[in-house]
């Protein structure tokens, strides 16, 4: 398995143990042709919850910001803080 493989089940295992209600935070929207309806970062197809499993594989928000140059580390800060004040772990 490759390494870009693994990082993918990696980010996958995480996405299906982390949730946010996205609901409320003015930088995101679902649009149901958009990504399955998946919360993603008001205009883009980054998922939001994309940018928390970055955080949580312990991502700088540099290194988030290179991944996602179309992002503004403004952006992808306030989308952390956002998502850490609201984080619920699901369990298993």
């Amino acid at each position: 398995m490759t390494c870009l493989r693994q990082l993918a089940n990696i980010i996958e295992a995480v996405e299906k143990i982390v949730t946010v209600d996205w609901s409320e935070c003015e930088l995101v929207e679902s649009v149901p042709e958009k990504v399955g309806g998946r919360p993603v970062v008001k205009g883009t197809r980054v998922p939001a919850d994309t940018i928390l499993t970055d955080r949580e594989l312990g991502a700088t928000v540099e290194e988030t910001h290179e991944s996602f140059p179309s992002l503004s580390v403004e952006t992808i800060r306030s989308l952390r803080a956002y998502g850490h004040s609201r984080k619920l772990l699901l369990q298993p």
